[in-house]
């Protein structure tokens, strides 16, 4: 959500991508602490297929973030701590590739902060300089704010590149830059195409609430291939930095959780079954979005009361909406019941595509980041699964 004068907004971008040729890999970078090289590990061209031929589209909200972090939490982003993955079998002698992999870190786990807009904040370093990046669920691709392009020194596509110049979000066009180095704690994505888009309008909420201002987002072209899990409510973010490692990330206690399949749609959305008050419905896993949102129109064929709000909506060449809220007698996303929840209510056309909204069963919203903070949700991008608490 972003805020300017007396009012609120939630922000959302819409992703409409096409090109003309192949995506490229995505590489990632390693550093061997003991033969002190640099590994590069090419991962599955299927994961930037949002940049591809096929049209993909997502939810993709700015994020602010507070500027009065503790000295100890900015730290804790900068210098983090490496998980080891369980040693080889007993009494299995390990390759020379094997031992050396066993002895790198496999995983890196990065502490998120968490803004007073409840959005997920990550440190990172573009091209050497430090960012403050939201971890957004719903973006197939990774943004740059367009006032930090020449700041964090964005390389511009050339004729000869295999990316595209230039994307379409809502019906306008958006150039595409390259990072030469995105830096996550100590993992480094090599030549990592980002959107640059206009995030003026989170910048003015930021200053309004005393809030440091975002100069990106991170999307699923970074979740996906490096296998991501992120804890929405312990605020973690765990990478695999190896794609040959075996093995899930150590200390993750299922315990407790209910386990609820994503599908994950050509354009790299996520979604999960779900139903409003016993009504088949899917929501889209949004942690770009303040709050859980649903569909006005799925609102008012459910006949279900709504009320006027002080909050509007806008996004990238759509006009401004108004939020209306709607209390849910009971909303449940796979077997875990919400009851008596109190939602958002904004018209989501232009937003969600594709008939998705009236489909069978329709797409109703957002599953926005209160739910995810207050049920302990955690998203396996690797196995593809969304755990909640009741």
């Amino acid at each position: 959500m972003s805020v300017e004068s007396n009012r609120s907004r939630f922000r959302c971008l819409r992703f409409s991508v096409s090109r003309s040729r192949p995506a490229s890999q995505v590489n990632i970078v390693r550093l061997d602490r003991h033969r002190k090289s640099r590994v590069i590990e090419n991962l599955d061209r299927r994961t930037k297929r949002a940049l591809s031929w096929r049209q993909n589209r997502a939810i993709l909200a700015p994020v602010s973030v507070a500027n009065n972090f503790p000295l100890a939490r900015k730290a804790a982003s900068i210098f983090l701590a490496g998980l080891l993955v369980a040693s080889p079998i007993c009494g299995a002698r390990p390759s020379a590739r094997e031992d050396r992999h066993s002895k790198l870190p496999q995983f890196e786990a990065l502490p998120l902060v968490r803004s007073k807009q409840n959005h997920l904040v990550v440190r990172a370093y573009i091209n050497g300089r430090p960012a403050w990046l939201g971890v957004d669920s719903g973006a197939p691709v990774s943004a740059i704010a367009l006032d930090r392009r020449e700041h964090f020194r964005l390389t511009q596509i050339t004729a000869k590149s295999n990316l595209p110049a230039r994307i379409q979000i809502n019906g306008g066009f958006n150039n595409v830059a390259v990072a030469r180095d995105l830096r996550l704690g100590g993992l480094s994505l090599v030549d990592e195409p980002v959107v640059v888009v206009d995030l003026g309008s989170s910048t003015r909420a930021a200053r309004l609430l005393d809030e440091q201002e975002i100069d990106g987002i991170i999307g699923a072209d970074i979740l996906f291939p490096t296998k991501a899990v992120l804890d929405c409510q312990r605020g973690l973010l765990i990478l695999k930095t190896d794609p040959d490692a075996i093995g899930s990330v150590p200390g993750f206690d299922r315990r407790g959780f209910q386990a609820v399949p994503i599908q994950v749609s050509d354009g790299f959305n996520l979604y999960v079954n779900g139903s409003i008050n016993g009504e088949p419905a899917k929501l889209m896993v949004d942690t770009g979005s303040f709050a859980t949102l649903l569909h006005r129109s799925f609102v008012r064929r459910m006949r279900i009361a709504t009320r006027k709000t002080a909050f509007s909506s806008t996004a990238v060449n759509l006009k401004e909406r108004g939020v209306r809220v709607a209390r849910i007698r009971k909303l449940s996303v796979g077997s875990v019941d919400i009851i008596g929840k109190e939602v958002g209510v904004i018209d989501l056309e232009g937003l969600i595509h594709d008939g998705l909204l009236r489909g069978s069963p329709p797409v109703a919203g957002l599953l926005g980041g209160e739910i995810l903070n207050g049920h302990h949700g955690i998203i396996d991008f690797g196995t593809r699964t969304l755990y909640l608490k009741r």
